[in-house]
């Protein structure tokens, strides 16, 4: 019987165009170092040769199935969302080890606004966006974000003061992570001011189909 190498390591890797900041699944791999320096790596993300049917892997935070990893974002939270696993290989099934995988976490918040200035009457959409840990930056909506504002009214992801407020001049907004209350973003939204210009403003969209009108010949 060949005898079996000892395994000295095993490294997880999560997939990181799997967008595993917004989203609670992304492929993953190990990388198996053995006794004698050698190394062999999982098929699929790692496109080794070690066969997902070959080990066994289990989580209380998750489950994976053929390199697929589930996890419980809420559970892997309080441990600064590593999530661990317990590996056991084919070759040695008495053994379990545990591997710890860090996967992405939200760093901070911030609004980014389409516009400099909220105009009375119209719908103001509220960019909030989320800055990750791998350096990534991706949009957040209200199912991560609340928002909370001083004056108007917050309709889903939208700001709006009546056309009728001939008053307000700025807006103070707050945007608080779900997630993490200490993880928050505050603006100060100008309000336009003075009339707006009608001008060119098409009210009927067979207006687009007219001609220009003939001046008379005098």
């Amino acid at each position: 019987m060949a005898q079996q190498k000892e395994v000295v390591n095993i490294r997880a890797a999560f997939d990181s165009g799997a967008v595993a900041e917004l989203y609670s699944t992304t492929p993953i791999g190990f990388e198996i170092t053995y006794a004698d320096s050698s190394k062999r790596s999982t098929t699929g993300l790692l496109k080794g040769d070690y066969r997902w049917s070959q080990l066994k892997v289990e989580s209380p935070d998750g489950e994976c199935n053929n390199g697929i990893l589930h996890f419980n974002r809420n559970r892997i939270r309080p441990d600064n969302y590593r999530i661990k696993l317990l590996v056991t290989l084919h070759e040695n099934p008495s053994k379990q080890h545990e591997v710890f995988l860090q996967l992405p976490y939200l760093t901070g918040i911030r609004f980014h606004h389409y516009a400099d200035s909220l105009k009375r009457g119209l719908h103001f959409y509220l960019n909030v966006e989320g800055i990750y840990n791998t350096g990534k930056i991706y949009p957040l909506d209200t199912a991560r974000v609340r928002l909370y504002t001083n004056t108007g009214q917050i309709i889903g992801q939208d700001l709006l003061i009546p056309a009728t407020d001939s008053i307000t001049k700025h807006i103070a907004v707050k945007a608080v992570y779900r997630g993490n209350a200490d993880i928050n973003a505050a603006s100060d939204i100008p309000v336009k001011q003075g009339p707006e210009d009608q001008t060119g403003l098409i009210e009927n969209e067979k207006d687009v189909f007219k001609k220009p009108s003939k001046k008379k010949k005098q």
